[in-house]
């Protein structure tokens, strides 16, 4: 039977601290040019539902063709992960974790490999969390579980020395929605924790034909808009703002020149906005924008080169058929 104790970092998951890391973060963001928005504030709990949902939309392929690496490969990934020793016991800690839907297929076969696997997601939503805690526990039993409430991004993880393997998870496409040099330092500070033997699972996305990109972050359905526009929701229901989200509308463009996605909020007329806990009034101009979120694409020698600034070497990767999506397993240098 599945258990688990909850771990959670009380500092950065309690109202206050999360009050105070959207005041810091509107304050950089919004008064700046251009307007920005740390995407981390998308995943509150209409966010993390609302993110759960784009991933079962048609267009959006990187999900399922994620799912189908690892449903094809999971066996020989865990293999090498634990190369060095597999009667020791192995620990997945998997940063951003959401509701770890994909997961369990990893916790699967590292279950076939050893009888003693522990699985730490770590997430800034305790929502997620909590779903995802009882989702491994339904269909994985036998994992211990200790989970982590903790933006790592602003806050770098620091975990204890484990007496086994650590297989270190950073899937879902989640290092693109950082620039290189913050991927570079998320990677940096993720392999400090890691040993010698230690290995990292990255799941990039892939440069592709700019209308599948597209359509992968502009549903017809309008849940990526509503995902977007959550963040403004957000801001009125945890910092007594007053945004209308009827004055934004979400706006989505290829950038060739940085390989990416980008996500905006586009003010589509002249408005003033008070944000009363942070102490600001904002003025946008209509066709003014807040950039919410970048998703970075790829190529394999853009994979190489991030791995090796971060201080790792990749040892092998899986791909899809088409060569949408790469699984990438790398070790320190």
């Amino acid at each position: 039977m599945a258990t688990y104790v909850q771990t959670v970092d009380v500092g950065h998951c309690a109202m206050a601290g999360v009050r105070q890391a959207l005041t810091r973060e509107v304050h950089q963001g919004l008064i700046a040019r251009p307007r920005s928005l740390s995407p981390w504030m998308f995943y509150d709990r209409e966010g993390s539902r609302l993110f759960e949902r784009i991933t079962t939309l048609p267009g959006y392929y990187p999900t399922r063709t994620e799912r189908a690496i690892l449903s094809r490969y999971a066996d020989a990934i865990v293999a090498a992960a634990a190369h060095r020793d597999r009667s020791l016991p192995l620990r997945l800690i998997e940063l951003g974790a959401g509701t770890a839907s994909k997961t369990c297929i990893l916790l699967e076969a590292a279950l076939r490999i050893s009888d003693d696997v522990v699985y730490m997601p770590v997430d800034v939503c305790p929502d997620a969390l909590e779903l995802a805690c009882q989702n491994i526990a339904s269909a994985v039993p036998g994992v211990r579980m200790q989970p982590i409430v903790q933006n790592y991004v602003s806050h770098p993880l620091q975990v204890e020395p484990f007496d086994g393997t650590t297989l270190a998870l950073y899937i879902g496409t989640s290092i693109g929605n950082f620039s290189r040099e913050e991927a570079r330092l998320i990677l940096r500070n993720l392999g400090a924790q890691l040993e010698t033997g230690d290995a990292l699972l990255l799941g990039t996305d892939m440069v592709k034909d700019q209308p599948t990109l597209l359509a992968a972050y502009d549903d017809s359905e309008g849940i990526t808009a509503a995902f977007n526009l959550n963040i403004l929701h957000r801001l009125n229901r945890e910092l007594g703002a007053n945004f209308d989200a009827a004055g934004f509308r979400h706006r989505v463009l290829w950038n060739s020149i940085e390989s990416r996605i980008e996500m905006h909020l586009e003010s589509t007329q002249g408005q003033i906005v008070n944000i009363a806990d942070a102490e600001l009034r904002l003025h946008f101009m209509r066709g003014e924008t807040i950039h919410t979120e970048n998703s970075y694409k790829f190529t394999d020698q853009g994979i190489r080169t991030l791995l090796s600034d971060a201080g790792f070497e990749s040892r092998g990767a899986w791909k899809d058929s088409r060569g949408w999506y790469t699984v990438t397993l790398a070790r320190l240098h």
